[in-house]
């Protein structure tokens, strides 16, 4: 039997989703606050900014890899079931 070991582990499976988020909710926090935009409140948006680059380039990582994972492992099943059926 072939084992098949998935890329990415629930908790950075979750992480890469709560990256995503996070960097989301805390740009729309900094909108809704914004009275004028000083230096540090443009620093505060690139910041922001570059967490939410990380967040979704992350996140479509994992879901693609997820995506995969599931297309090998069902095709593994289809095989073994395959197999079994001719012993």
């Amino acid at each position: 039997m072939h084992k098949y070991r998935r890329r990415n582990t629930p908790a950075f499976t979750i992480l890469s989703y709560f990256t995503l988020i996070a960097g989301i909710l805390l740009f729309c926090i900094g909108l809704y606050n914004e009275d004028s935009l000083e230096l540090n409140e443009k620093g505060y948006y690139l910041a922001v900014m570059i967490l939410v680059a990380v967040g979704a380039i992350l996140t479509q990582k994992v879901t693609r890899d997820n995506y995969e994972d599931a297309e090998i492992m069902a095709e593994l099943e289809r095989k073994q079931n395959q197999s079994a059926k001719l012993d």
